[in-house]
């Protein structure tokens, strides 16, 4: 696009919120305005439209999202599409409204949530939803006249454009799950698993490590399941047969990452007794020795109640099986507190788990009864102070093996990717390890190094001799 053309082009603000999987969403969409010449920016002031992409997972994340598409109205010039899993969610309709015929109320019927509560914005569309935003873009403000479709600016090729810093990037395999747990809206707002062809997944993974990716991070809402759907079907890269399934498709990736010398780290990753077979990639260095685990509680009982899969019944020992495999095996979990009719038993029956499991990284919800979830009709809700309560002496567990799992890493010499490093690094600076995956868990403060001819840049390994801890983070001296 020339500078003129450029200059005259719709501004797009663009507010991007929830897990990595609406991240990869925005990133589908920014790649495609970018394509039509559109310019996009993270400030709403002075956009002429402005897109928000939403989460509606757990209510705070609600009550984010639309508090980001109020401010959107009144600072963006009120010309706003919303998108992502809340433009997906309905309540019930007012009665008043109901009786008095309203239209979009008549009879009662549910109502778009968003619509509700903030009747002027554009359009609303569900996540996954990339051709449907730029239907409403293109209703509301029509494209630039001259679209270079292969030139896009800070584009990763056919990887398209990505909000992440350029050395580390999320590759979603799959959109969509199977299951039906009964804490969780994901499949009413997403949709049953859908696989992405393996040659695509692929091709998008080659053109991040060209693009100078040096860590992928391989995520879904079941990475574990990919291709169960289709069978295990038969795709083709690069004109080899490769099964649509979780392991060949790793090991293909993992292939791609050695040649450019960047890491491979998988998120979601259910604990069935087929993910045995990647601990082999991880033990022989393919693969970051890191899992991603939503174990989510350890009493069967309350497995049961949550409608969780695979047998979590027999996790502590799958959990050493793992460790037996890989022993330098990182894991990192979510859990459930207070899940309704959870018993001070059960509750015990989890925090010992948490203590023998000696899991690396935790995090942890206190119940939250989200609107459609089946759990909420369970009997035995527990008061909201009791499950904060159960939320607070379970991380408080976490926290302690944590923390002594850090200070075993004292002494030790680290591979860390550079995040940040003023100076090039003769201020010190910030990076991760394999245990820590970005924005979840911690960091590695990097002090300045021993060598005053060391440099440190921003997505380049370093090596870091580890000599102290700082709360959920390691301390080093880069080497």
């Amino acid at each position: 696009m020339s500078e003129t053309a450029a200059a005259n082009a719709p501004r797009i603000g663009f507010v991007s919120l929830g897990c990595p999987k609406a991240l990869t969403d925005s990133e589908l969409i920014l790649t495609q305005l970018a394509a039509e010449g559109y310019q996009t920016s993270k400030t709403l002031e002075g956009a002429d439209l402005v897109i928000v992409n939403t989460c509606g997972f757990i209510d705070e994340a609600v009550q984010e999202s639309l508090e980001a598409i109020g401010e959107a109205l009144s600072v963006g010039g009120g010309k706003v599409i919303v998108t992502g899993c809340l433009g997906a969610k309905t309540i019930a309709a007012p009665a008043s409204a109901a009786a008095a015929g309203q239209s979009g109320a008549s009879g009662g019927e549910p109502e778009n949530l968003i619509r509700r509560m903030h009747p002027a914005v554009l359009a609303v569309t569900g996540p996954h939803a990339t051709q449907e935003v730029m239907d409403a873009v293109h209703r509301h403000l029509p494209r630039p006249h001259d679209p270079f479709l292969d030139l896009v600016p800070g584009a990763f090729g056919a990887a398209g454009i990505k909000l992440t810093p350029r050395h580390y990037a999320y590759l979603k395999i799959s959109e969509g799950c199977n299951h039906r747990c009964t804490f969780c809206i994901i499949p009413s707002l997403r949709g049953d698993l859908v696989s992405r062809p393996v040659g695509d997944v692929l091709k998008e993974a080659q053109a991040l490590f060209e693009g100078g990716v040096k860590e992928l991070l391989v995520i879904s809402q079941d990475t574990a399941a990919y291709g169960v759907e289709v069978k295990y079907r038969t795709g083709f890269w690069e004109g080899r047969p490769i099964k649509t399934r979780m392991l060949d498709l790793v090991r293909a990736l993992a292939d791609l990452a050695g040649q450019y010398g960047a890491w491979l780290r998988l998120h979601y990753v259910y604990p069935y007794p087929h993910v045995d077979e990647v601990l082999a990639l991880m033990a022989e260095g393919r693969v970051l020795p890191y899992l991603d685990v939503p174990f989510q509680h350890s009493a069967p009982s309350v497995l049961r109640r949550m409608k969780r899969p695979a047998s979590g019944e027999q996790n502590l020992e799958r959990i050493r099986r793992w460790r037996a495999l890989c022993p330098q095996l990182v894991i990192r979990s979510t859990f459930i507190a207070g899940f309704p009719g959870e018993t001070p038993a059960e509750f015990e029956h989890l925090l010992d788990f948490i203590a023998q499991a000696r899991l690396d990284r935790v995090g942890c919800f206190a119940y939250s009864p989200v609107d459609g979830a089946a759990a909420n009709a369970l009997p035995g809700m527990l008061p909201a102070q009791e499950r904060q309560a159960r939320r607070a002496r379970l991380m408080a567990v976490a926290e302690a093996v944590s923390t002594a799992k850090l200070r075993e890493r004292v002494g030790a010499v680290m591979q860390v990717l550079v995040d940040a490093a003023p100076a090039l690094g003769r201020k010190g600076g910030v990076g991760r390890s394999y245990a820590d995956a970005p924005e979840i868990d911690g960091v590695v403060h990097l002090l300045t190094p021993e060598k005053i001819s060391k440099q440190l840049r921003v997505g380049q390994f370093t090596q870091a001799r580890i000599v102290d801890t700082r709360g959920h983070d390691l301390v080093g001296v880069p080497v």
